[in-house]
């Protein structure tokens, strides 16, 4: 369990089903996913996520306000498993997705500064990159705010989106461990 002033982060529990399928339904938030998870994608994400983080101890954790307890939304810090098909595989990743209504607040910026401070040494490495769909200035703008500066050399365009669609292109940043 990671805390900050306003946030904690802990691994997912069964409570936390309705709320994570809530947000990664939620066309708003898909819409710089790749689109709306389905109920049925949610569940199996819902899973794997619990599964990834019990096998490899760290991955997608449940981001809770601490002043009601309210899953707000998610965030990460892993290694990306080198058999996975994507142009970063083997790198150390922080990303973060919250529910609609959370954003503008600082909950990602804050949720994303912590999972640094505790993946540079529970992961042992000494970058962790991020990255997100070349228009997403949000999220381009939480990467400046917690320190981490483009990487376009590692510049990619999605496998899984289709060439033409406006997401395909992302934008990658890093940062050094401090």
């Amino acid at each position: 369990m990671i805390e900050t002033e306003r946030l904690t982060l802990r691994p997912w529990i069964d409570a936390d089903l309705e709320p994570f399928v809530a947000i990664v339904t939620d066309p708003a938030v898909g819409e710089w996913l790749g689109g709306a998870r389905t109920l049925e994608q949610a569940l199996t994400d819902f899973d794997r996520m619990r599964a990834f983080w019990n096998e490899h101890g760290h991955g997608w954790l449940a981001i809770a306000r601490k002043d009601d307890g309210a899953v707000i939304g998610r965030v990460v810090c892993r290694r990306v498993p080198p058999e996975w098909k994507h142009p970063m595989n083997s790198v150390a990743e922080v990303g973060w997705a919250l529910a609609h209504d959370a954003w503008g607040r600082g909950y990602a910026s804050e949720a994303a500064a912590a999972m640094l401070d505790w993946g540079f040494p529970a992961l042992q490495v000494p970058e962790i990159y991020a990255w997100t769909a070349a228009t997403n200035l949000r999220s381009r703008a939480v990467m400046k705010r917690i320190g981490m500066s483009r990487a376009p050399e590692h510049d990619f365009e999605h496998p899984d989106l289709p060439p033409g669609d406006p997401l395909r292109a992302h934008v990658v940043y890093v940062i050094g461990r401090q």
